[in-house]
């Protein structure tokens, strides 16, 4: 008699078999689900009829996620590890196309992009599955594999927190993935909320203090100096907006040589100073003063030179001198205080700040930890070994990058704290998510009053409304006004590992529902 596909006790909730009959049954799919609530084991079973036909790939953005896809699915499921494969650059070509033939691989979508130009995959596959389907816009490796699984008539599979608030965006990425379904789930709908635990969102409002103040009204001064200089030239330079500096900075490369370069001196001093004020604002004298020595150290320009001449940089050096941490830094002692004994995550924007925040938490006594990512020296395997020691108690408070913010199985931690908010729907709905997975969880995010947090605070959570209304409609519309799909599994009970229980304890491992996988 044949193996059954998963392993002893692990049952899929209604929701989960739900969304995967819809795909079987409709074709390439768009997951929307919450963080913490399943995604994996809907592509384990819409995997499980896909292998029937043929081989199956699991992409993933990066080396870290694609290898724990890899062993959640030797542990959920009865396929022999002969029979699945794990595919980086870091194997041999040769190795490679070895690899290839088995029934299920996992890989990055570079690995498969270039071995699929190099002719390494052998025959098409009959499912790819597409995790963080956000990525597959642009030139981004998704794109291009998708176009070959087009090509060859193999289903799509995608999977995401968030799409994004931006229909333009989301109708890019249903584009490039020829979306013909569209599965969304949010912790209201009536079969997801049982499986949903309390999460309290808290927003510290921090004033900016009195030398930061002042700081900030010279570097003002500055910006506002250098802007008027540049739009002398014909540039009126946007300050509130990061991406529209980087659009000007297109616009006058484009422009006559007569005014390009000296335009470009402006520009620069113009782009410095926002950043410079953004790091003062909404980080801290640590991160404010590393990025002042990175420009001290850089080779000098006259936009460098302009800064660094300036009497008021010389009064704000001299403020920094005397000045104390950014009053966020204590708020966020102020929390590990008030819940010390609980497991914290804490993001911050930049690796300075989270260096600074982890030396004042082991300061003040905290047991905290650095989680960074490959751009840091980090290998997959040290993030592994982090991981395991967070979720084994070893430290209590995990200070993260944008690394921690997706994908990678973080353990449910009691609190996360943003130090700062940010504009992307997509960040704050994966910084959310790791809170209240598995219990109440809590949410702070920290905002310092009249400061450009504020702005970010409010442009995450609208175009995290747009983004809901958007994907809804687009729901409605790919399935011709029907309601999502309520096929009822045979169990739908609240899965957990029981076969394996024993087993998980007594290698001290952390015991975890497997539908939240």
């Amino acid at each position: 008699m044949q193996e059954p596909f998963l392993k002893p006790g692990i049952i899929p909730r209604a929701y989960q078999s739900a969304i995967a009959h819809s795909a079987l049954s409709r074709g390439n799919t768009l997951v929307v689900l919450p963080t913490g609530l399943g995604k994996t084991l809907v592509a384990f079973l819409v995997m499980e009829k896909k292998l029937q036909e043929g081989r199956v790939a699991f992409l993933a953005p990066t080396k870290p996620i694609v290898q724990q896809h890899y062993r959640t699915f030797l542990e959920m499921t009865n396929v022999p590890e002969s029979e699945a494969a794990l595919i980086t650059g870091e194997v041999s070509p040769k190795k490679r196309m070895e690899l290839w033939a088995r029934k299920a691989c996992f890989s990055t979508p570079q690995s498969l992009q270039n071995d699929l130009k190099a002719g390494r995959t052998g025959a098409s596959f009959s499912l790819c599955v597409i995790d963080e389907t956000h990525r597959a816009v642009g030139n981004y490796a998704y794109t291009f594999v998708a176009e070959k699984c087009a090509e060859a008539g193999c289903m799509l599979l995608g999977l995401t927190a968030s799409p994004g608030g931006d229909r333009k965006r989301i109708g890019e990425i249903i584009s490039a993935l020829g979306i013909q379904n569209i599965e969304i789930r949010t912790a209201d709908d009536a079969d997801v909320a049982p499986y949903v635990k309390p999460l309290a969102v808290n927003f510290i409002r921090v004033p900016l203090g009195e030398e930061f103040s002042e700081i900030r009204n010279l570097l003002q001064e500055m910006l506002a100096d250098n802007a008027k200089y540049l739009a002398n030239y014909g540039f009126v330079a946007p300050l509130r907006s990061k991406r529209g500096l980087v659009e000007l900075r297109g616009r006058i490369l484009r422009s006559s040589d007569r005014v390009k370069y000296t335009a470009l001196s402006f520009y620069s001093s113009v782009f410095n100073c926002v950043h410079m004020l953004e790091l003062i604002e909404t980080q801290g004298l640590s991160t404010f003063l590393a990025y002042v020595e990175k420009l001290r150290a850089r080779e000098e320009t006259k936009a460098r030179r302009r800064i660094f001449s300036d009497r008021r940089f010389e009064k704000i050096l001299e403020l920094c001198r005397s000045a104390s941490e950014h009053p966020k830094l204590n708020e966020l002692l102020k929390l590990a205080a008030a819940r010390r004994g609980e497991k914290m995550l804490v993001f911050a924007q930049y690796r300075d700040q989270v260096a600074a925040i982890v030396e004042a938490l082991r300061r003040n006594g905290y047991s905290a930890e650095r989680f960074m990512g490959k751009k840091d020296g980090v290998t997959a395997e040290e993030q592994r070994k982090t991981i395991a020691r967070f979720a084994s108690g070893e430290f209590a408070i995990m200070v993260a990058t944008s690394i921690g913010e997706e994908g990678l199985d973080i353990p449910s931690v009691d609190t996360v704290v943003f130090f700062e908010p940010i504009p992307s729907e997509i960040r704050s709905i994966q910084r959310r998510g790791r809170a209240g997975r598995l219990k109440a969880g809590n949410v702070f995010v920290l905002i310092t009053s009249g400061t450009r947090d504020e702005a970010y605070f409010h442009s995450a959570r609208k175009k995290e409304e747009s983004m809901r209304r958007i994907v809804g409609k687009m729901q409605r519309e790919f399935s011709g006004g029907r309601a999502p799909a309520k096929k009822q599994p045979a169990v739908s009970s609240d899965a957990v590992v029981v076969g394996a229980r024993k087993k998980r304890r007594a290698g001290g491992q952390v015991q975890k529902k497997i539908t939240d996988f």
